[in-house]
């Protein structure tokens, strides 16, 4: 039954007459994006799925605060922060894990929060402040505290993890959730290490939230 219902979802197996499970959350998915959306997207949507997907792939001039940097950028409707990021931007740092919102490898922040740049809509970014890995530390020839941190406790071994690890884990201070270890493995608990490095994820932390760093 597990492994029918792995391969429903993932598409390797024939769809029964009546509405798939997987379409009704891709729509139940579009409803809630359209309605945080931004006009430029609604369209573009509307587009598609109104039998119009040629000229929906057409690209969306868009602004987005990068790093610090501002960047102007073309970017068709489909195509995710996580993919904008690695493929037209050259910034890997970023990783792309299982690229279903699952592992937390995509971690950025935006306005200041954390996000899953693999299920953020790169046009949605319009006007926000994205930062990745790459622009995490205030000054680029030093480390952040939180990667000296890990860097300490050995908080990676892969490491393939570790940019989306860090990132959250910024994000689990600033939110005011990291008061307690048990805390700390709840709130970073998106975050998935195949590597089984999280007591020492969770040292790291804890010494940056007691230590009072800027984060």
């Amino acid at each position: 039954m597990k492994h029918r219902t792995f391969s429903v979802l993932f598409g390797n197996e024939q769809e029964p007459p009546h509405t798939a499970r997987r379409d009704f959350l891709k729509q139940s998915s579009l409803l809630t994006a359209l309605a945080l959306a931004p006009s430029s997207v609604v369209q573009a949507a509307e587009t598609v799925f109104g039998g119009r997907a040629s000229s929906a792939a057409e690209p969306i001039p868009v602004v987005i605060e990068i790093n610090g940097t501002s960047r102007s950028l073309s970017v068709e409707p489909r195509v995710t922060l996580l993919d904008l990021l690695r493929e037209q931007l050259d910034m890997t740092g970023t990783k792309k894990g299982c690229d279903y919102g699952q592992c937390g490898a995509c971690t950025v922040h935006v306005d200041g929060q954390r996000v899953l740049a693999c299920l953020s809509l790169a046009v949605m970014m319009q006007g926000r402040q994205v930062t990745t890995i790459e622009g995490l530390a205030e000054n680029p020839e030093q480390l952040h505290p939180m990667q000296e941190a890990f860097i300490r406790h050995d908080g990676f071994q892969c490491g393939y993890c570790t940019p989306g690890q860090i990132m959250s884990a910024v994000g689990c201070i600033r939110e005011g959730h990291a008061d307690s270890a048990a805390e700390i493995r709840e709130y970073m608990s998106g975050n998935l290490c195949r590597c089984g490095a999280y007591s020492n994820i969770i040292a790291a932390i804890e010494e940056v939230k007691k230590g009072g760093a800027k984060v």
